[in-house]
């Protein structure tokens, strides 16, 4: 019986290549400079969620299908009387990836989910916010192949938030780069 720990395919691949990588590039004293992937949040708003509370349990569902982890309900934080909207009302749901889990979904976001984009020529790159995150904004939920085509009754879109312990723009591209993200106008190695 043997004892090895299993590792996501881009853990490794973020320890043996894309470390040494950026340390040649940004010329950082130690490896513990090397900005690296914190976490991935998914959050997705449900439009119409407020006349049927059945939407936010499909999104839910749909969310905790495509992260593997259980997807929680946002709640809205005031009332809102042009939209029938109260305080503490289920609005969405968002999921937070860490670990093994953000390593795998990004893995099958990069190798299966994106390339099934129509005409998908590259995700944008001026979506950084200045401090090292990047949001990812996808408008069908059908590209995740953990969603059955079949069962979908209303086709919506999700914001996916890639929080990194970079402190530039730059760093964070860079570190996305090599973890493969497809970047418009990114030169394949």
């Amino acid at each position: 019986m043997s004892t090895t720990k299993y590792s996501p395919r881009l853990a490794d691949k973020y320890k043996k290549e894309v470390v040494s990588a950026l340390m040649k590039k940004f010329s950082y004293g130690t490896v513990m400079q090397v900005p690296r992937l914190e976490k991935i949040c998914i959050n997705r708003g449900v439009n119409g969620a407020v006349s049927d509370k059945k939407l936010v349990d499909i999104a839910i569902d749909e969310l905790t299908m495509i992260s593997g982890q259980k997807a929680i309900p946002t709640m809205s934080k005031k009332d809102i009387s042009n939209f029938k909207l109260r305080k503490n009302m289920p609005i969405g749901a968002r999921v937070t990836l860490r670990g093994t889990k953000m390593y795998e979904f990004l893995d099958r976001l990069i190798s299966t989910s994106l390339p099934r984009v129509r005409d998908f020529k590259g995700i944008n790159d001026k979506a950084f916010d200045g401090r090292g995150n990047y949001t990812l904004g996808v408008t069908e939920q059908i590209i995740f192949p953990e969603i059955d085509i079949d069962k979908v009754s209303k086709i919506t879109g999700m914001d996916i938030t890639f929080v990194t312990t970079a402190q530039t723009n730059e760093e964070a591209y860079e570190l996305l780069k090599e973890l493969g993200m497809p970047f418009k106008g990114a030169k394949k190695d």
